[in-house]
């Protein structure tokens, strides 16, 4: 996370048994409140494989403990939705209710399950099919700039007004950093020019397109939906998810009709992503009852 680490306050947290790290905490602060980092994605509450299920529910006391010594009023937590874990692991909605946590927020996402993967209905097949016949080809290739400076960046303040989340010299340090989890890929005519593109973020389980965009003509081209073929139906097979990201807005209060319309007939379906605050104070009431 140092790469912007000029943009948050960091105030992560390293929990040990012993001598042995069995859980963390990727946090930033703001004023008293400690939040989930706000510069990740998914960052949250991570357990060390072995740790075992009350090993847990100390850390999560002592963590709360601690941030309340720190001053810290209040945790805004985010909860890793359950695809992105390696083991089963609800320990901590558990402990949230237990603790006495309120749901802050409640976001939809849209998910391909590859163990039941449905086909894409048929507006997209006629997509890549129109691709096809256009000649477009795709590739995984390293080619971040023609992506971010032709295509992301003013696409995202035409639409939106907006600029990406990471600069494109961020990107390419990241790539750098994880080659093996972050992944362009490229949708080129047969004359090269690139009409669109993805940057893909890989975990163990998940396959998560970051950043997806195409030029004006990708309707006429059918370039996303042959890149979304490409992405789901012949890479990556070892993973187990495909994670389209959030489809709702105003912290999960309002559903993007057209997102949700189009991911599902990709054959995504419905997955939640919840944001809770936990009163650091709540550590002096909370204990298990064990029999």
């Amino acid at each position: 996370m140092d790469y912007h680490s000029d943009r948050f306050h960091d105030f992560s947290l390293l929990m040990y048994k012993e001598d042995s790290l069995i859980a963390l905490l990727p946090a930033n602060r703001v004023d008293n409140e400690v939040i989930s980092h706000q510069g990740l994605t998914y960052g949250s509450f991570v357990l060390q494989e072995k740790c075992k299920l009350l090993d847990a529910f100390h850390a999560y006391k002592k963590m709360l403990e601690y941030l309340h010594s720190e001053g810290v009023t209040t945790l805004n937590f985010r909860v890793i939705p359950t695809f992105y874990n390696n083991l089963p692991a609800d320990e901590l909605e558990y402990f949230l209710y237990k603790s006495g946590a309120t749901l802050r927020k409640r976001d939809v996402l849209m998910v391909i399950d590859y163990a039941n993967k449905l086909r894409f209905q048929k507006n997209r097949r006629e997509g890549i099919n129109k691709a096809v016949r256009n000649g477009l080809t795709v590739t995984i290739d390293d080619n971040y700039e023609t992506f971010w400076n032709e295509i992301l960046i003013p696409n995202l303040s035409k639409k939106h007004g907006v600029s990406p989340v990471h600069t494109l010299d961020e990107i390419k340090l990241l790539a750098g950093r994880f080659p093996d989890n972050i992944k362009q890929v490229s949708v080129y005519t047969k004359e090269g020019k690139m009409v669109a593109g993805t940057t893909v973020f890989l975990t163990r389980t998940t396959v998560h397109p970051q950043y997806v965009s195409g030029n004006p003509d990708k309707n006429f081209y059918g370039s996303l939906d042959l890149a979304y073929h490409f992405i789901i139906h012949e890479c990556w097979q070892d993973k187990r998810y495909f994670d389209f990201n959030i489809s709702s807005e105003d912290d999960g209060t309002v559903l993007n009709e057209g997102l949700i319309f189009w991911k599902e007939t990709c054959g995504a379906r419905t997955w939640k992503a919840d944001n809770y605050l936990v009163d650091t104070a709540s550590y002096k009431q909370l204990n298990l009852l064990l029999k």
